[in-house]
């Protein structure tokens, strides 16, 4: 073989790549994105005070999930009036949910049903004074 022919080989094998990762690229669904991103953005202040309001508290490891129990257990440091729990799936929103919360400082949700693998928790609730938030990950196995 000579150097031309190895040469058009190689732009071949090239373009094949390429051609491969764009068709790959075009067919991914992303749903990392929120689809209210603007309107999200907007009340981001919100979420960041009641971010600082939730480490005023003080508080370290309020969210415990045991893989042998298959449980998630929230312990609210403050009364809860109202909030909600979201369960986040980086990979596929149609999994995503949320659970209302009421009156209880201890929150517990079996995984059983929960597909494998990663999930985020966002935990926003009020003790009829202040606004709070929390977020953690667990790994369902």
């Amino acid at each position: 073989m000579n150097w031309g022919k190895s040469i058009v080989l190689c732009f071949i094998i090239f373009a094949g790549f390429i051609g491969t990762m764009v068709y790959k690229m075009a067919t991914t669904n992303v749903d990392l994105v929120n689809k209210d991103y603007y309107k999200n953005e907007i009340n981001y202040q919100e979420q960041i005070n009641k971010s600082k309001n939730s480490s005023n508290l003080n508080i370290h490891n309020t969210m415990t999930y045991s893989s042998e129990n298959q449980t998630l257990r929230i312990g609210f440091p403050t009364n809860v009036n109202d909030g909600s729990v979201t369960f986040f799936r980086p990979s596929d929103k149609r999994l995503d949910f949320t659970v209302p919360v009421k009156k209880q400082t201890i929150f517990n949700y079996s995984t059983e049903k929960l597909e494998k693998g990663k999930w985020k928790v966002q935990a926003t609730w009020t003790d009829g004074i202040r606004e709070y938030y929390l977020e953690d990950e667990f790994i369902v196995r």
